[in-house]
């Protein structure tokens, strides 16, 4: 199937539902999906945006801006993930635990709205990792448009880019829980730690980055664009000052750089 072809049957499809409540965090999937959803249905597409301490205030601001600027019904809500029970323990299920509160109070959200259905923008290459949150996906009917498109990242980045969206080239986002491994607590001053070192490599232009919690130790994930930034003694000073200044003693750079679910490296999952 071309990609041409993948892109109709994802307007069919959208179009099929009716109406529908996007689950909308201003990252690549979701902005093109939200898009294309909005084209396709008009006032019958809305976003739905969970606001959270895991949830970089960064990417919440981008989300209603987006939506403001396309004349798309935005709502969000409060949804905060540490008053799970469990999930400050942080389990290896911890996403699945996340994501079906997230996407039970998303469902309560559109049915408030009048729209019959909820989805969510993970693609094709989500599934080559372990991914328990679209276990929650599936036992609550939450559509997965693109993955029934059978779009993979690049090809969506490719339809963004020839949509218009500013969103193409955007660096790839997961919540900040992520940066933590498996049996760590997660509480709302490590979330800050992590998002203000993560914050602070932005703004010095790193574009894929993740800082990766290890108690008193940053391991910071970069991509070729970061390494070559990691050159200069002057830029590594600067962040070895800023990231001790947010509460870390060290800092060190994965050789291997940035990868997605670099966590689950760490446990033997049953998939």
């Amino acid at each position: 199937m071309t990609i041409e072809q993948k892109h109709e049957k994802l307007k069919n499809y959208l179009r099929e539902l009716g109406s529908v409540a996007i689950a909308f965090s201003s990252g690549v999937d979701s902005t093109f999906l939200l898009k294309t959803a909005h084209d396709v249905l008009g006032d019958k597409a809305i976003a739905v945006t969970a606001r959270s301490c895991s949830f970089p205030k960064r990417e919440l601001d981008e989300a209603a801006e987006f939506c403001k600027k396309e004349g798309i019904v935005h709502v969000i809500f409060d949804s905060e993930e540490l008053e799970i029970e469990g999930f400050s323990k942080n389990p290896v299920n911890r996403c699945y635990l996340c994501k079906r509160e997230l996407f039970t109070k998303i469902v309560t959200v559109a049915k408030e709205h009048g729209i019959a259905h909820t989805a969510e923008g993970s693609n094709t290459d989500d599934d080559g990792d372990y991914r328990p949150g679209l276990a929650a996906v599936a036992e609550l009917g939450i559509k997965s448009p693109l993955r029934y498109a059978e779009l993979n990242k690049a090809e969506i980045r490719r339809l963004s880019k020839e949509t218009g969206l500013p969103t193409w080239n955007k660096q790839s986002f997961a919540c900040l829980s992520s940066r933590f491994p498996y049996g760590e607590e997660i509480n709302p001053q490590r979330l800050g730690m992590i998002d203000k070192a993560e914050q602070f490599l932005l703004d010095m232009g790193f574009r894929q980055v993740r800082v990766r919690y290890h108690g008193n130790l940053a391991r910071i994930e970069t991509d070729a664009d970061g390494f070559a930034l990691m050159l200069s003694s002057d830029k590594r000073d600067k962040i070895h000052a800023a990231l001790k200044g947010t509460g870390f003693t060290y800092v060190a750079l994965d050789l291997l750089g940035y990868r997605t679910g670099s966590m689950n490296e760490t446990v033997q999952i049953k998939r």
